[in-house]
């Protein structure tokens, strides 16, 4: 079937037909899903070079890696669900790796310089991103997967990291804690900071103050995890929870309550920031696993349909987005046990 086809049988242009296909704005929602549905029962699918010939486009979108390591399992589920959606629109993924801040910049100018991508993706932004002042610069649509601050409106989505941890401390407070350790990303990264943010909001409405030896910033591993729990519970008086900024980081908490001779949900308590893993499932651990809960697969998938949307010329100021957390409460978050 061509584009013709289509439009003919639905009693529209072409133009139309290609604009709603494609998702310019100005097409209503209801014309785009009735070209959409159409083309699906039809079996309408665009022929991939001739769009990119007509549009002058390369029909990919870049994503750069700080270094090998950040290829982990949060990443893994991040790109299944940007290249599940890419995949149904025909647009590449290209992917690379570098070893330093400077690298990276440098892999940017060379994408701007090749015209190989039409978008790049930015991940784990921070605070005021170097990166997005440069794609700023060299005029490549961008779209943040978190958020920054540099002076002009930009594409990003995003979840609701500060009330997260806040809501997760307070549940912590209610429980009688007051001893809460805090396993953050690294530190400068915006989530990172805005979950910080949280925690601190948490313990000053009931006018706790923050141990800074209760606070550990670094890459979510099972490893490093372990290393920073176990310091924290050889503190004299110990952490009597903790927050972890992943299910990774969990593990390690569990690793290091465990090998202290203590039982999660009874001695100490935790709840993880759940990415909804597909093999680490917070309801089949044992103790079950209380989690601010959020799943990066259906980020991904959502970033790459907004990304689209940009490229079809919806203004960046417009294309936003914050998504509320979900606190779900199982066994692993009980009472502050009695003191001794």
């Amino acid at each position: 079937m061509r584009l013709k086809d289509l439009a003919e049988h639905l009693g529209l242009s072409q133009t139309t037909v290609s604009r709603a296909l494609n998702g310019y704005p100005e097409v209503k929602e209801a014309t785009r899903r009735r070209v959409a549905d159409a083309a699906t029962a039809l079996g309408y699918r665009p022929n991939a070079s001739a769009l990119r010939l007509a549009t002058g486009r390369a029909g990919a979108v870049g994503l750069v890696l700080r270094g090998a390591d950040e290829l982990g399992p949060h990443m893994s589920e991040f790109l299944s669900g940007v290249g599940s959606y890419m995949a149904s629109q025909e647009i590449d993924m290209l992917v690379t790796t570098v070893a330093s801040h400077q690298e990276e910049l440098a892999a940017y100018r060379r994408l701007a310089a090749s015209q190989k991508v039409d978008a790049v993706i930015l991940h784990s932004p921070t605070i005021r991103d170097e990166r997005a002042e440069l794609l700023t610069s060299l005029n490549i649509p961008f779209i943040l997967h978190g958020r920054t601050e540099i002076g002009r409106p930009l594409a990003w989505l995003d979840i609701d990291n500060t009330r997260a941890l806040e809501r997760a401390t307070s549940h912590l407070l209610d429980l009688g804690h007051q001893r809460i350790a805090l396993l953050n990303g690294v530190r400068g990264r915006t989530f990172a900071e805005h979950r910080e943010a949280g925690y601190r909001a948490a313990l000053g409405a009931r006018g706790i103050k923050v141990d800074p030896a209760l606070i550990g910033n670094s890459p979510f591993t099972d490893e490093i995890a372990f290393r920073l729990a176990q310091s924290m519970l050889e503190l004299r008086p110990r952490p009597t929870a903790f927050l972890a900024g992943s299910m990774m980081t969990a593990l390690g908490v569990f690793r290091a309550i465990r090998q202290a001779g203590l039982e999660l949900g009874t001695d100490v308590s935790m709840i993880a920031h759940d990415d909804v893993f597909p093999y680490l499932n917070a309801d089949n651990m044992y103790p079950t696993m209380s989690t601010t809960r959020s799943s990066i697969r259906q980020a991904g998938m959502r970033i790459a349909e907004l990304i689209t949307q940009v490229l079809a010329g919806k203004p960046a100021g417009n294309v936003q987005e914050l998504w509320p957390v979900e606190l779900v409460l199982r066994q692993s978050s009980g009472p502050a046990p009695a003191r001794r």
